[in-house]
């Protein structure tokens, strides 16, 4: 098994311009995939050979802040390669979900396609998180760090367009703030399509749902779903989201609630949830689900705000808002999903 991130990618731009992960054999070498250190195979032009995913980049890929290639003003180019660009039978492309991160969270479904994969992407953390098995058994491991979806997705989906069995990972489920349709995304923008990479979605278990079993029964009824650092979502657009949701009885699940960069967006959704909810609201916050620091805290709204600076609330962080009738109960959050009015118990 060997493994390549892009952490380390502009180093080795530096020293060695024939390292692509997905692309081609270069202009300058004319060389086969195997000389220019390429798991892909797609040709390429004489300066897309520093590309980690087929899109070529500046001298200075460390200007994007999405992690995929980009050129001096921080702007990601259009995917590179097409499907015209390689010659082998296709591979099979599989999203799949980790679930809450431990591996007793993980289905077995989705154990035995990342057993079954030839080569395993995805962001670095989350990759941390596979077991030993998973990771000793795969041919390629491929990370990258923080917002690089764009070009670790492209990576995916040039190396099953090479002839590889690919998984690309996330946590959760690859349909709930993933991969999922950035990968079909992908295939489209390069004449693919699915059934040519047999494509296919593993579900996992999702934040909203595992952090609300250790929260106890707070999701049985109707629930709406905000992330609040969501960089492709403008801020205007998520308030008006959490103004809608907050008006109407539903229990709000949270996600990416603070960030260094968004830190603003946590405060606004707290005054936002209190022009419209009671002070007293139960707030369940799970930091962390599933992995060794999990933490997990039953508050009200009226004290959200003033977790803002503790380290409870991060991007691995997922806060569940009640509805008017949820309330809490020896450690528990419980919203009643209408029994009483029916029955008597």
């Amino acid at each position: 098994m060997s493994t390549d991130t892009d952490t380390d990618a502009d180093t080795d731009r530096e020293s060695d311009k024939s390292n692509s992960h997905c692309g081609a054999s270069t202009g300058d070498t004319a060389g086969t995939a195997s000389d220019s250190g390429s798991t892909c195979g797609a040709s390429s032009s004489d300066d897309s050979s520093a590309s980690n995913c087929g899109a070529s980049s500046s001298d200075d890929s460390s200007a994007s802040n999405c992690g995929a290639s980009s050129s001096d003003d921080s702007t990601e180019k259009e995917v590179d390669a097409t499907v015209d660009d390689f010659d082998a039978d296709p591979g099979k492309l599989v999203a799949v979900g980790l679930g809450p991160g431990h591996p007793e969270g993980m289905t077995e479904r989705a154990r035995a396609a990342l057993l079954e994969a030839d080569h395993i992407v995805g962001y670095t953390t989350y990759i941390e998180l596979l077991p030993d098995e998973v990771v000793e058994g795969a041919d390629e491991i491929y990370d990258t760090p923080m917002c690089g979806e764009v070009s670790r997705t492209e990576e995916s989906v040039d190396r099953a367009l090479a002839g590889n069995d690919v998984a690309i990972v996330g946590s959760g489920d690859p349909n709930v703030y993933a991969l999922g349709g950035l990968a079909l995304e992908i295939l489209e923008s390069k004449g693919a399509t699915p059934s040519l990479v047999d494509f296919e979605v593993v579900p996992g278990v999702p934040a909203a749902q595992s952090c609300a079993a250790r929260l106890g029964a707070p999701l049985v009824n109707d629930t709406v779903s905000i992330s609040l650092s969501d960089h492709l979502v403008p801020m205007p657009e998520i308030e008006s989201r959490l103004h809608a949701a907050a008006k109407e009885s539903f229990t709000i699940t949270i996600y990416n609630p603070w960030s260094r960069k968004r830190r603003e967006n946590f405060q606004k959704c707290c005054e936002i949830l209190l022009t419209h909810r009671d002070p007293e609201t139960p707030v369940g916050i799970v930091h962390a689900a599933g992995r060794e620091d999990e933490e997990v805290l039953i508050t009200d709204l009226g004290e959200l705000a003033g977790l803002g600076e503790n380290e409870i609330i991060d991007m691995t962080t997922t806060i569940v808002v009640g509805n008017e009738e949820t309330y809490a109960w020896d450690d528990r959050m419980v919203t009643p999903r209408g029994y009483e009015t029916k029955y008597d118990y």
